[in-house]
């Protein structure tokens, strides 16, 4: 059996970045280890039982401009929950910038919201409760 267990995503500071995915996002810090004095080992994740999200400092000028656009500009990653409204209203709250309003697709509500980076997610309400 095959899990996904963790992606990438670019970043321009560790810290800021942290800052942002648990603060901003209410995602927990899972580890935080210096590998040399300019890396480290930053993992964040939405929940315990999902994939977690390694957190990259760019160490390139390519690595830099690909900050926020991984994906082409397309939707590149996907969080589910049960609690849509109360997460969207608390996004809100704090800042993320959504691209659309919520909207009812066969499958229940999503919205379409950038990270601190411009990277595009979709934040889906999760039929089961």
């Amino acid at each position: 059996m095959n899990t996904l267990g963790m992606i990438a995503i670019v970043v321009d500071d560790y810290d800021v970045a942290i800052s942002h995915y648990v603060n901003d996002l209410g995602f927990a810090l899972i580890e935080d280890k210096e590998m040399t004095p300019e890396k480290r080992w930053v993992v964040v994740a939405p929940s315990n039982d999902g994939a977690k999200i390694l957190l990259a400092k760019a160490a390139t000028d390519q690595q830099s401009a690909a900050i926020g656009n991984s994906t082409g500009g397309r939707v590149g990653f996907f969080m589910y929950t049960t609690e849509f409204t109360e997460t969207y209203e608390n996004y809100k709250a704090r800042g993320i910038e959504f691209v659309e309003q919520p909207r009812q697709e066969i499958y229940g509500r999503v919205v379409v919201f950038k990270d601190r980076y411009g990277n595009k997610w979709d934040l889906i309400e999760s039929q089961t409760k």
